[in-house]
């Protein structure tokens, strides 16, 4: 068996865009037949597999999206919580004007004004701001506002019980400014968070200052032109006054992988240019030599999946980011704020090596251009961070088409 010819379960899931119940039932029912690892029993699949169900697949896609739009008068943005700018961006590439960001981070705010000293960057905590003169000056507010648990203990998950969150920070400052729409985004866990309560949280609070909730999707980045399996769950409030309807970004079915985002090709018109990066103590250099292209702690000899694992070898879980190599034929693992934590390695294919600043910027689909300041552990966070830039296109593309549809509805009244 050639283990780099291999998918796990949870990377079938993320690359076919079906979650592991459905991949289990399949298997069960003999649609989808799973290959068993020899050690763990685990289910996992031959990439001849893949790469022909997602052929079939993609006939459920549309093989010719084009979400691009152009802005029928100019759209302004005011962006929260803008880290190293991914979704700014992105926005402007969808033609959208960034009127205004506020970013905690002071590295994260000099990266923003060393790339656009146009910008209007407000450095500091959101809670010091008053934003109420952006009131009919923008027509969206954006915000990848960080996931706090909220208290529910006698609560009735209303805007004032919400105090103390960032979340309640960025609601504050949408009944400020009242923008037409409004575009929360965050981990795909935060749909299960506290059983689900946080997001219906979150809902009743936009609806309680006068935003309809679109229904709540999780975006794959790998479906919007970002070579990395990236998920981000998209909150949408539309004030309730504007009868338009928002319609979420159509998927590509054209998946990039990790060759597409490091060399010449689709993405970008050159090899991605040399950097400084982190580097493996030698004794973890020693056991990720061994490990093939998309290969991981399993693929080690025994005796060394024991001494590397400690006791986490004897517990339950595939654990699959551990010693991972990514493979030049795949997109790349969700990126974290570290390149060389345990749990989390994204091993270079060729050379073993974390991921450089510049293929970190690559993968989460930045400019060359865009450069990052700070030390390179605090590059490494704000990239970590962002939102990939052409997911923030998309996003962009499908918030134009969605303005453009209601002023025409105003000039032309049925």
């Amino acid at each position: 068996m050639v283990i780099k010819d291999y998918y796990s379960l949870n990377e079938a899931s993320q690359i076919l865009g079906k979650s592991k119940e459905t991949l289990r039932r399949w298997d069960r029912e003999g649609k989808f037949t799973a290959t068993r690892e020899p050690i763990s029993q685990y289910r996992i699949y031959k990439k001849e597999q893949i790469n022909s169900l997602l052929k079939q697949l993609s006939v459920e896609l549309e093989d010719t999206v084009d979400n691009a739009v152009t802005p029928i008068q100019e759209y302004k943005v005011l962006e929260l919580f803008a880290g190293a700018g991914g979704l700014a961006v992105g926005m402007e590439k969808a033609g959208i004007k960034c009127v205004a960001l506020n970013e905690i981070d002071k590295w994260a705010c000099q990266t923003l004004r060393k790339n656009r000293p146009n910008w209007n960057v407000l450095e500091g905590d959101i809670q010091s701001f008053n934003f109420t003169k952006y009131r009919h000056e923008v027509d969206i507010v954006t915000g990848g506002f960080p996931c706090q648990a909220f208290s529910y203990a006698g609560k009735k998950l209303g805007f004032k019980d919400a105090r103390g969150t960032l979340f309640y920070e960025f609601a504050r400052v949408v009944k400020q400014v009242k923008p037409l729409i409004c575009i929360g985004e965050n981990v795909k866990g935060l749909l299960s968070h506290e059983k689900g309560k946080t997001i219906e949280g979150m809902v009743s609070i936009l609806d309680e200052i006068g935003y309809n909730v679109v229904p709540v999707q999780v975006l794959k980045a790998i479906h919007y032109k970002v070579p990395q399996k990236r998920e981000r769950v998209i909150l949408v409030g539309v004030r309730k006054d504007i009868d338009t309807k928002y319609e979420y970004p159509k998927p590509h079915s054209k998946v990039y992988n990790l060759v597409d985002a490091l060399k010449k090709g689709e993405l970008y018109h050159c090899d991605v240019p040399k950097s400084e990066g982190s580097k493996y103590p030698e004794h973890k250099k020693e056991v990720l030599d061994l490990v093939p292209q998309m290969g991981y702690w399993r693929n080690l000899p025994l005796d060394i999946q024991k001494e590397y694992m400690g006791k986490s070898f004897y517990l339950g879980g595939g654990k699959t980011g551990i010693a991972r190599r990514i493979g030049w034929d795949e997109p790349s693992l969700t990126l974290t704020c570290s390149p060389a934590q345990k749990q989390t390695e994204r091993c270079h294919p060729e050379e073993t090596r974390p991921f450089t600043i510049r293929e970190y910027a690559r993968i989460q689909t930045f400019p060359d251009e865009w450069k990052f300041c700070g030390s390179i552990s605090q590059q490494y966070k704000q990239i970590g961070n962002a939102v990939p830039c052409n997911l923030g296109q998309e996003i962009g593309y499908s918030i134009v088409k969605f303005l453009n549809t209601h002023y025409l509805s105003l000039s032309n009244p049925k």
